[in-house]
């Protein structure tokens, strides 16, 4: 087997929300208003599929909340050549042990959020390439303490079970967890994300640079 046909196995997970007005990026609503924060959720949503696309790996799911029926997604599941999947029920570490769960036994998988506009075809395939080398886990940290992509050879329930998320301990929680484990872990450079109104002026000289370049 090539390292091309190997990279073809990696699977991408994508977690997303629906475009919906007050569902979608809340932290963002007073910035942006409910509906402007909607139609920011569905271009990150829609970048990151095409990020994961663009990567050349293995299929790519988009697992929805509340459900996949969303206009939005079926839509996406046409253009974007992507299966859509409902995101199980309980907090976000039960959605993502069970995108591991049913995903891991295919074979490799990344997980990544909508949030990281940041993350590029090539941040996918060196973490890919890292699973396929032997690492347990990959992680590419978020720059505010969390992670933008978690990506795993088999489901690993223990780094996210019970954990407190959306604080600025999340990675140091899930280094303290793998390292109990034995996991063999590599972690890149951290990236950042969008999910406060003073994340938004980078967002828009990222934006401005992509329009220019």
């Amino acid at each position: 087997m090539t390292n091309e046909q190997a990279l073809s196995r990696v699977q991408i997970a994508v977690l997303a929300k629906a475009p919906i007005a007050g569902l979608a990026k809340t932290r963002l609503i007073p910035a942006l208003g409910a509906a402007g924060a909607a139609r920011l959720q569905r271009q990150f949503t829609r970048r990151a599929v095409m990020t994961a696309r663009a990567a050349g790996l293995g299929p790519v799911t988009l697992w929805c909340a509340p459900n996949a029926h969303h206009r939005f997604f079926r839509a996406l599941a046409r253009t974007a050549e992507v299966r859509c999947l409902a995101q199980a029920n309980g907090d976000l570490g039960e959605r993502m042990h069970t995108a591991f769960r049913l995903h891991c036994c295919f074979g490799p998988t990344l997980l990544i959020g909508t949030d990281c506009p940041a993350l590029l075809p090539s941040h996918l395939r060196n973490a890919a390439q890292a699973l396929l080398d032997g690492y347990d886990s990959v992680f590419y940290p978020a720059e505010d303490g969390g992670y933008v992509l978690v990506g795993l050879r088999q489901a690993q329930s223990h780094l996210f079970d019970h954990m407190i998320w959306s604080t600025a301990e999340v990675m140091n929680d899930t280094r303290a967890r793998a390292s109990a484990r034995g996991l063999r872990v590599l972690e890149f450079d951290p990236l950042w994300d969008v999910d406060l109104p003073g994340d938004l002026p980078r967002l828009q000289a990222l934006l401005s640079g992509l329009n220019h370049a």
